[in-house]
């Protein structure tokens, strides 16, 4: 379903179901991540929900997101602190990470394909940009993974969609789009 005008990068809040007939692939992600081929496969059949809170704390802009997929495959909840500190959160598939998260102006996004397709609400309110990577003294892996989330127009509807570069172990680059129906 597409999401309202008045959902925006400033407010989040709400749920959200990955559509995968709009979204890309992301098996080679997962596989590069360290991901068995059983797991991946789960998750490729399972559902993927957000349940969104886009709060201010202290003036600080923060977003929990819990994840839930369904048949009974672990998910996580990430907690988004939008001043670009690196946390450490240890993850139920991809083990122990650390990750920052901020506001971004879409003219200060480098990687062309993470700065395009942006709705003009977007790029006026600014996109989300998550970047993670794996701890790789505790987990034994090497990745990294950029995030810019907002909002596009795709097959005539508005949606919420995230933009991911990956970068593997071996130095892969994987773009994928993740593409969200808005529940409420």
């Amino acid at each position: 379903m597409a999401a309202p005008p008045t959902i925006t990068t400033l407010d989040l809040s709400g749920t959200y179901v990955m559509n995968k007939t709009l979204s890309d692939d992301t098996d080679e992600i997962l596989r590069l991540q360290g991901m068995g081929w059983f797991k991946r496969k789960a998750i490729r059949l399972a559902t993927l929900t957000l349940t969104v809170r886009h709060y201010s704390e202290e003036g600080v802009e923060h977003i929990d997101i819990d994840q839930t997929l369904t048949g009974g495959i672990p998910a996580s909840t990430e907690i988004r602190v939008l001043d670009w500190q690196p946390r450490e959160h240890e993850d139920p598939n991809f083990g122990h990470v650390l990750g920052k998260s901020r506001r971004i102006k879409v003219e200060d996004i480098e990687n062309e394909f993470l700065k395009t397709g942006w709705l003009p609400d977007t790029v006026e309110h600014g996109t989300i940009n998550s970047y993670v990577e794996s701890h790789t003294e505790k987990s034994g892996s090497s990745w990294a993974a950029e995030q810019v989330w907002g909002f596009e127009e795709i097959n005539g509807e508005r949606r919420h969609v995230r933009h991911v570069a990956f970068t593997g172990p071996g130095g892969e680059r994987i773009n994928v789009r993740l593409v969200y129906d808005h529940y409420a």
